[in-house]
């Protein structure tokens, strides 16, 4: 054997599972067809002066993991510089709201704009904080039936169940009606809890917006230096523990003998290994196993989507300003620009005529206002993420359009902060073919997989896989196709290496 295990992939969350069975002294390889471990946590300098991410930007869900401390990733060169306000939405009548990591900050703010909903927020935060530690639980845990059953049996909100379940099961935008009056309040956690994928108008969609109360519990950071340093930390921890990272090595084929995934063919050379894990796209994974014969049944039924969003990465010379707030405060937090759920569901209409939204709403970063590293000095980088663009156009292709697309985003953008167009001094523009291309994310879906509830937990990415183990003896899966799915988490990560130790420890693979 080469290895005890080898991994296909360096994403994030392959670089997780490597982490902990090459501290638990496994002897692990991971194979990336890229130049750069990261998958959609990369940085790259394709600007000189100016470090662009190019995936995942808010570390946000990866903070209320154990997985920093866990793999002391601060002694590899990770450092987090902690981001407060959290959120920041602008209004084009020049009003804002701020959402900070302290609550009772927050909700004095809120009422001294909009009396009693503060009072609210605070009402909201406290009725659903219990609910949203159970989800965080389940989620750091392989979603068999008993798991998700003793953490729904044990969770006590401060509601009736009867309340609770009826949140729960409800579309996610219509639960803020429940809670609050004001509009730009409403938009505001309704365009972040869209941020995993279903629309406002989804049914059992309600714990995409419950879970804005741990937002105030992890709080969110950036890794000084970019989104990438996270996983050049995790590489390093690897090479640490014994373990081998290849780059420019893609995985040609995944060896099967029987029954029994052995190994992996890399650039024509043979690796083999007790357990081979696959952090790539699931129909990547699978596209692997050469002959039909190997593949799951049901591989076909498996919801992809059409695409999802798209984000403009902009060099800037000189730092944004918002009309509705000139300070840096709103430049340091996440900025949620969306003028009400109207503005929401229309761009999700127009997603589903196969047309880019016209009038997207957008999240806009600024992390060099806590970074220097990231921008020259004066400068500044900007990313906007925009929702909602289809992977498959009813017009036209991307080549032909992508230009015009980019533009409509940036001039959406500009109401906001004017004078932002005439300080490009550079950009890249990823919309969902560009996605697919460069980090494999199939069909432009950085969650891999639509995040909707038939493909959660123990359905994620389908039934009998979703413990990480496949249909094949010591062929195990991590990544977003996998529980709980997309973003900067590596619940996913974590969760497979305990699994695969498990095995590993009984001589089961």
């Amino acid at each position: 054997m080469d290895y005890d295990v080898v991994v296909v992939g360096a994403g994030h969350n392959a670089l997780i599972s490597s982490a902990y069975l090459a501290k638990a002294g496994y002897k692990v390889g991971v194979f990336e067809r890229r130049d750069i471990v990261g998958g959609a946590v990369s940085t790259k300098e394709l600007v000189p002066g100016y470090q662009f991410d190019l995936g995942g930007s808010a570390h946000i869900l990866i903070r209320l993991t154990p997985i920093i401390d866990e793999l002391h990733l601060s002694e590899f060169g990770l450092e987090y510089l902690e981001l407060d306000p959290l959120f920041f939405a602008p209004f084009p009548d020049g009003d804002s709201i701020f959402i900070h990591r302290d609550v009772d900050k927050t909700a004095h703010e809120l009422d001294l704009k909009f009396p009693g909903e503060g009072e609210a927020y605070k009402r909201f935060i406290d009725d659903w904080q219990p609910f949203a530690e159970s989800v965080r639980e389940m989620f750091l845990m392989s979603p068999s039936p008993l798991n998700i059953g003793r953490k729904m049996v044990g969770n006590k909100t401060r509601l009736h169940w009867k309340e609770s379940l009826r949140s729960i099961f409800r579309p996610y935008g219509d639960v803020v009606d429940d809670y609050f009056k004001e509009e730009k309040l409403k938009s505001l956690l309704v365009w972040m809890a869209a941020q995993s994928g279903p629309p406002p108008t989804e049914p059992i969609t309600g714990p995409f917006v419950l879970w804005q109360a741990l937002y105030h519990v992890g709080g969110m950071a950036r890794p000084r230096g970019g989104s990438g340093i996270l996983t050049q930390a995790l590489k390093r921890c690897i090479e640490h523990h014994g373990g081998e990272v290849h780059t420019s090595a893609p995985v040609e084929e995944i060896l099967v003998d029987g029954t029994r995934a052995t190994g992996v063919r890399v650039n024509g050379q043979i690796y083999t290994g007790r357990a081979v894990l696959a952090g790539a796209h699931i129909l990547e994974t699978f596209g692997r196993l050469i002959g039909s014969e190997h593949r799951p049944k049901g591989l076909d039924k498996v919801r992809v989507g059409n695409g999802f969003g798209a984000i403009l990465r902009l060099a800037l010379d000189k730092p944004i300003t918002y009309t509705a707030h000139p300070g840096k405060e709103a430049r340091v937090a996440l900025q949620l620009i969306c003028r009400d759920r109207l503005q929401l569901n229309k761009a999700y209409g127009e997603y589903l005529a196969g047309e880019p939204a016209s009038d997207p709403p957008i999240v806009a970063m600024t992390f060099s206002a806590v970074d220097d590293t990231l921008a020259p000095p004066g400068g500044e980088v900007l990313w906007l993420w925009g929702q909602y663009y289809p992977y498959e156009l009813a017009k036209g292709t991307w080549k032909e359009r992508e230009e015009a697309v980019a533009e409509r985003l940036l001039d959406t953008f500009e109401q906001y902060a004017p004078g932002t167009k005439a300080s490009v001094v550079g950009q890249l523009f990823q919309h969902p073919e560009w996605l697919e291309r460069e980090l494999g994310l199939f069909r432009g879906n950085v969650m891999h997989l639509e995040m909707s509830i038939d493909q959660m937990f123990m359905m994620r990415p389908m039934m009998g896989m979703a413990e990480y183990k496949t249909h094949l003896k010591g062929l195990y899966l991590t990544g977003a196709s996998t529980h709980p799915g997309g973003g900067i988490m590596g619940a996913s990560g974590r969760n497979a290496a305990h699994v695969l130790l498990k095995d590993l420890d009984r001589k089961r693979v």
